[in-house]
């Protein structure tokens, strides 16, 4: 039995410190899935397991436990900024300025809550008071990215040896924060006097209505004589309007037409556009009409494929200087980027990942189809390579010092802000320095989830030995109750606003709210609710300047006040 004994205690066996991180995570993981009024803790329920581990004495050389938690923190950060990357800055072109301008107000009023909680039931005077707050503030907000730029935000003002284990209080935030959020969606709907059901007929009516909302297919005669003997590139920019013409019955011949092809009167097109351009569309070249086009040729068939973006060389590449119709005799109808229909704009820039529709002679398609990859083999093939890139730039990045005027150490990014921006940017521009940032989704959460549960196990660990004097028999009660009151203000002032003066659907409000929060379970709560994708529309809307903002913020508060 002495090998057993061994295995537990001797902290500076590799063996040791393998089956601590084994026992806290796998023991975390499954606590996690436990629901409670069919809400659950998730992931985040390691912190509490690696808490218990380090109360116990079940723990590791304090060097291995920095490290594990610090690469932890920094692959976690980067998957979630590549992730995020790609539709970053297409959030704020999307109708989602108001939506992104209110998450904002929440973040602000989080921060403002939890300083005016510090200052009304703290002692100021107290060195650790204000750090173990902005523990309680991102466990109140559900925000582990937040917490882990906070804590090593602290590594750079506080001695070493002497940095506050602030996951204490984010522990004590942390459940509350959950319920908090899910609770005060709740009250939003009484307190505007929500009818759900009427919520859900107004999304119904929006997605029927809503001309932008898909591409529009349909078939033109040709009446206009102004447009005859003149080219599809000519009569595209007169409309004024992006179209896509497919297919052309041109004096009883079917043919795939391009850019140069010239129309005469009478002769009827297949075109795509957007539905809200429909009308202007028939307008101006002429009535839709149904067709009886003769039977396509047996030995050139025309066919419609989706193709898949798997070849490097595609990254970046506009649709216009592709010149699919006049060189391949094909058109491209539409895009796909993360379960996304776009439509297929000359200025479209492909990124791998990307799915194509395109609609031609069947031999001219599959020339298409070598082209641009289309090996899902491929893509299941992960790009190491940039990863570590990307984490590379990131650290250097983050490693950047900033002198401010009034600060007592340079601002630094550090290893949270500096990858989480490197990967933003990459995910967005990598085409540009010919870095394929695709992942798979599994991929991304596979690697997230190790980061996190890495990061969440180390932090737990350390804070476990002082856990129960500074919770159980110090002011743990007070971390509850302020968390609970930074949770749920800012929802109950920001939730009315955004329906009563921008009249947002109630569900996409809680979708607003879930990202802001960046709360899955309050997202699948919402789910729960609606039949459509509002609340994941809301949610993805905000996400990504919500994550970016949780974690900068978090440097920020601890580099400006904690070190003042």
């Amino acid at each position: 039995m002495d090998w057993l004994i061994s295995l537990f205690t001797n902290t500076n066996s590799v063996a040791h410190i393998a089956l601590l991180y084994a026992i806290v995570i796998f023991v975390g993981v499954y606590l996690g899935k436990i629901k409670i009024g069919g809400i659950s803790l998730g992931v985040s329920f390691v912190l509490f397991a690696g808490i218990f581990a380090g109360h116990i004495g079940f723990t590791g050389p304090t060097d291995i436990l920095n490290f594990l938690q610090d690469f932890g923190l920094i692959l976690f950060v980067f998957c979630i900024g590549l992730q995020v990357g790609p539709g970053f800055f297409e959030s704020f072109r999307k109708g989602g300025i108001e939506l992104n301008m209110l998450s904002c107000l929440i973040i602000l009023l989080n921060i403002g809550v939890m300083f005016g909680c510090y200052y009304l039931f703290f002692d100021t005077s107290n060195a650790t008071n204000l750090p173990m707050m902005v523990g309680t503030l991102y466990g109140a907000v559900t925000n582990t990215p937040g917490l882990g730029a906070a804590n090593e935000a602290l590594t750079n003002v506080f001695p070493k040896g002497n940095v506050p284990q602030i996951a204490s209080g984010y522990a004590c935030a942390y459940p509350l924060g959950v319920l908090g959020i899910i609770g005060a969606t709740i009250a939003i709907r009484y307190i505007c006097r929500v009818s759900l059901d009427k919520e859900e007929d107004e999304l119904k009516r929006d997605e029927e209505e809503d001309p932008h909302a898909k591409p529009h297919t349909m078939y033109i005669r040709v009446a206009n004589s102004y447009i005859a003997g003149r080219t599809l590139k000519q009569i595209t920019e007169f409309l004024n309007h992006d179209i896509v013409c497919t297919r052309m019955l041109h004096n009883g011949e079917l043919i795939v037409p391009n850019r140069d092809t010239v129309l005469e009167m009478n002769d009827e097109i297949h075109v795509v556009c957007a539905e809200a351009d429909a009308e202007a569309v028939q307008a101006f070249i002429g009535p839709e009409i149904q067709v009886h086009w003769p039977e396509e040729d047996k030995d050139q068939p025309m066919v419609s494929r989706r193709i898949i973006i798997t070849n490097s060389a595609m990254n970046g590449k506009t649709l216009g200087k592709m010149h699919f119709s006049s060189i391949y005799g094909v058109n491209v109808t539409r895009i796909t980027r993360q379960g996304m229909d776009l439509f297929a704009n000359r200025d479209h820039r492909f990124l791998v990942g990307d799915r194509i529709m395109v609609v031609g002679p069947e031999d001219n398609v599959n020339r298409v189809a070598e082209l641009m990859g289309n090996s899902t083999k491929r893509l299941n093939a992960p790009n190491i390579a940039t990863i570590f890139v990307g984490i590379t730039l990131g650290i250097l990045f983050g490693s950047i010092p900033f002198a401010i005027p009034g600060m007592p150490v340079p601002l630094k990014l550090g290893i949270a802000g500096g990858p989480l921006l490197i990967a933003i940017f990459i995910g967005r521009y990598g085409y540009k320095i010919h870095l394929v940032t695709y992942t798979t989704t599994s991929a991304n959460l596979m690697l997230r989830e190790i980061g996190l549960v890495l990061f969440l196990a180390s932090v737990g660990i350390k804070a476990g030995a002082g856990f129960w004097d500074t919770v159980v028999q110090g002011d743990g009660l007070k971390y509850v109750g302020t968390g609970f009151l930074i949770t749920i203000i800012p929802i109950l002032i920001v939730g009315p606003l955004a329906r009563m003066k921008y009249h947002f659907n109630y569900f996409t409000i809680m979708g607003m709210i879930a990202g802001t929060y960046t709360d899955p379970p309050a997202l699948a709560y919402a789910n729960q609710l609606c039949s459509k994708e509002a609340p994941a529309v809301g949610y993805s809307t905000v996400y990504p300047l919500s994550m970016f903002l949780r974690i900068f913020t978090a440097e920020i508060i601890v580099l400006f006040c904690c070190g003042a």
